[in-house]
């Protein structure tokens, strides 16, 4: 009896033990201190976010049509940089190329002007043709007094009218000074045998390489590097715009366009002519693409007579509309069309700046070009030998050109589009179209302030 006791005993002691240690063990977690989680900087996820198919994209609303409404205020967080400020969205712009404060501007002044000045901003000529001048190498009264009369959109200068930097230089301030809305002043500086500026020691530039020259080395950094030379020695000057790069892709050594293109790979062209537009528009030079729809397959200069291109829409979309593109994609605000005439694509032998097939149907709605579509010369046989100064005006104007450059005589050209609009031939809304992306441009470029 005494020996099952001690059992007992022995027992409950070893329970009351166990149970004096846990209750130690639970209050020795309670005083001692918490150690925090460890925080998590990263997620393991192997490949599943490094496969470029995996990334889902957003829903993006629809483009609204409407007016937009204003946006909600709202204030920068504390500490954070404010981001730089965006020009007021106004009235939607009809080009992409065209920033809204430059819309707004451009908007503006187009309705301040009056009818006369609408039609006037859609002519570029020779200060010989505004002043009546044989050769013109000063700005003085003469130049004044014509542009108040005949406030022109744009000059264009050649060789004999640059004597020398200093003298471009006086002559090209003063015409801005007169001017009620300011101008384009151009010139043709593509380089190599088409150098107006270059080509002159009394101008105080080098002289500038060829665009074939520039092909043959195929060097996209030696292209930038050329635009930004003339480029920048232009704006120095006083130009705003350069009638350049050309565009057309030669289809070899009989080809008219000569040195003058970069060669005749097509997608060469296409890369070189991006580049130089990107590289004069760093520069504040606007470009123009030339010769739409391709002169690099002619074998006819067409300054002496018609020029037929036996090309189909097909051989040209797959080969001369390349560089076009590209240079339109890289934003160039102005391409020029040529005399060509090409049947195959328009059904008859009209120039293509005088017909919509080329103009408004290919150059505007397939290639999607929204800035200013400009005729080549009015002063050649391709055009004078058929129509009026003021019928190859008007029949530019109806296929969806925005200006004519050069016509044989400029009082006939306005006098004819006066005429047309006075009649129904054209229509207000069709001036102010032109006009505005005149404007626009003039805008982006600060050219118009």
């Amino acid at each position: 009896m005494k020996r099952r006791t001690n059992r007992i005993l022995s027992i409950l002691l070893v329970v009351l033990s166990l149970a004096l240690l846990a209750g130690a063990g639970f209050l020795l977690v309670q005083v001692l201190p918490q150690k925090a989680p460890q925080e998590v900087t990263s997620l393991e996820t192997n490949s599943v976010f490094e496969k470029e198919d995996a990334v889902v994209e957003p829903e993006r609303e629809q483009a609204y049509e409407g007016e937009i409404p204003p946006a909600a205020e709202t204030q920068p967080e504390p500490d954070t940089q404010p981001s730089v400020d965006q020009p007021e969205q106004t009235e939607p712009s009809d080009t992409g190329l065209i920033s809204a404060e430059a819309d707004k501007r451009a908007r503006t002044t187009l309705a301040s002007m009056t009818a006369d000045e609408k039609i006037w901003q859609l002519f570029y000529v020779t200060p010989e043709l505004l002043t009546g001048v044989e050769t013109a190498t000063r700005a003085g009264d003469s130049t004044k007094n014509a542009l108040e009369e005949q406030p022109v959109g744009g000059i264009i200068y050649f060789a004999k009218n640059l004597e020398s930097r200093a003298q471009t230089q006086e002559m090209l301030h003063n015409t801005k000074a007169y001017t009620k809305i300011p101008l384009f002043l151009g010139t043709d500086e593509e380089g190599g045998t088409v150098s107006r500026v270059g080509s002159n020691p009394a101008m105080g530039a080098k002289e500038f390489p060829s665009a074939q020259s520039l092909g043959e080395q195929a060097d996209p950094a030696a292209v930038y590097q050329a635009g930004q030379d003339i480029g920048g020695t232009l704006h120095t000057i006083g130009f705003n715009m350069d009638f350049a790069p050309v565009a057309d892709v030669s289809s070899g050594a009989s080809a008219v366009i000569g040195s003058r293109s970069f060669g005749t790979d097509a997608q060469l062209c296409a890369s070189l002519v991006s580049v130089m537009t990107q590289s004069l528009t760093a520069e504040e030079i606007a470009p123009c693409l030339k010769h739409f729809p391709g002169y690099g397959s002619a074998i006819t200069d067409d300054h002496y007579g018609t020029s037929i291109l036996t090309k189909t829409q097909e051989e040209l979309e797959a080969c001369d509309f390349l560089p076009f593109s590209s240079g339109i994609a890289s934003g160039a605000p102005f391409v020029m069309v040529s005399h060509l005439s090409v049947p195959e694509v328009v059904g008859d032998e009209t120039p293509s700046d005088l017909s919509s097939k080329i103009v408004s149907d290919l150059l505007r709605n397939k290639l999607g070009f929204t800035g200013v579509i400009i005729t080549d010369s009015h002063q050649m046989a391709s055009i004078t030998d058929h129509y009026t100064p003021g019928e190859a005006a008007v029949k530019a104007l109806q296929a969806g050109v925005d200006m004519i450059l050069m016509p044989q005589d400029l009082q006939a050209a306005f006098d004819g589009v006066k005429q047309a609009l006075s009649d129904g031939t054209l229509t207000q809304a069709r001036i102010d179209e032109s006009v505005l992306r005149i404007l626009q441009v003039k805008a982006e470029y600060n050219i118009l302030q």
